[in-house]
């Protein structure tokens, strides 16, 4: 059974910095791409980043380019984002997705709010 858990959300200040875990199982975790996506309150859902397998190459929303990094860890199945620079409108559910054999899988998610 695949099974996602994010981790790391909190409360943070405007300026501040948090890392979001997503620990990944019941898949051969080497072999897919991971994403993060998130949902702000009231909006609908919003892709922020994908790890490729493989070569590790990875992409990011304009809205987070250079402010956010993702990550993963093969030996420990568990894929990263590092945010910083946060700011109000990265207040939301973070999710942690993998698209294993055609379908989709979410974690529960991990609230991130920004605000002073």
């Amino acid at each position: 059974e695949v099974q996602l858990v994010e981790s790391g959300g909190a409360l943070v200040q405007p300026g501040g910095s948090l890392r979001l875990s997503c620990a990944a199982s019941g898949f051969t975790f080497s072999n897919y791409a991971m994403s993060w996506v998130r949902q702000a309150p009231g909006k609908g859902l919003e892709w922020v980043s994908t790890i490729n397998n493989g070569d590790g190459s990875t992409r990011y929303a304009d809205s987070v380019k250079g402010r956010f990094t993702i990550s993963r860890d093969t030996n420990k199945n568990t894929v990263y984002l590092q945010m910083n620079s946060l700011n109000a409108e990265d207040t939301a559910i973070y999710y942690c997705n993998a698209r294993v054999l055609s379908r989709n899988y979410w974690g529960q998610g991990t609230q991130v709010t920004v605000s002073s």
